[in-house]
């Protein structure tokens, strides 16, 4: 199966449900709380992270990097989402494709689906369901700390593994993986 670039478009999850655009301002406004990103305790092995609580009911998360460290690719469901850098620099690289929610475990993808973006202190963005990404911090020695938003809060994360244009769905994790 082929999957080519997905149009643009944004993700409607209900009227009293918040926005991309308010999860957007919601991590920007964090973002810019110096007390509340110095007080996240940071290691220099592994990344660290707090839960914060969100607007109207969604997951919320500071979280630390240390250099050299990402998630791997991966998408957040059904959920929409926001992130922003509140200090250092990551960079985020993406998938400009809407992909099948369910039913496959192999897609081989098209040329022009990639895209890369470097998110210094204060850059952040929004994305819509099933948006499949992986964020990296690639200083060699700072690390870096961002602020993150989802809703409806994380049904599952879906871990993908990548080589070349071959994208092979490798595990899901519910919640109970990671709280």
């Amino acid at each position: 199966m082929s999957v080519s670039p997905a149009p643009s478009t944004t993700a409607s999850v209900g009227a009293s449900a918040p926005t991309q655009a308010e999860l957007l301002d919601f991590v920007r406004r964090t973002a810019a709380d110096a007390e509340l990103i110095s007080s996240l305790p940071l290691d220099p092995q592994g990344r660290t992270w707090v839960r914060l609580e969100g607007p109207g009911g969604s997951e919320a998360w500071l979280i630390g990097w240390p250099p050299g460290t990402g998630t791997g690719w991966h998408d957040h469901a059904e959920s929409v989402g926001a992130f922003v850098t509140a200090s250092g620099e990551l960079k985020e690289n993406s998938l400009a494709a809407r992909l099948p929610a369910d039913g496959w475990k192999t897609l081989e993808l098209t040329d022009g689906v990639d895209r890369a973006r470097r998110l210094s202190t204060g850059k952040g963005r929004s994305f819509g369901q099933h948006h499949v990404h992986e964020v990296l911090n690639e200083s060699t020695d700072e690390h870096a700390i961002s602020v993150h938003a989802y809703y409806p809060p994380l049904p599952q994360i879906r871990r993908y593994s990548r080589t070349g244009q071959v994208l092979r769905l490798e595990h899901v994790e519910r919640p109970e993986d990671w709280q």
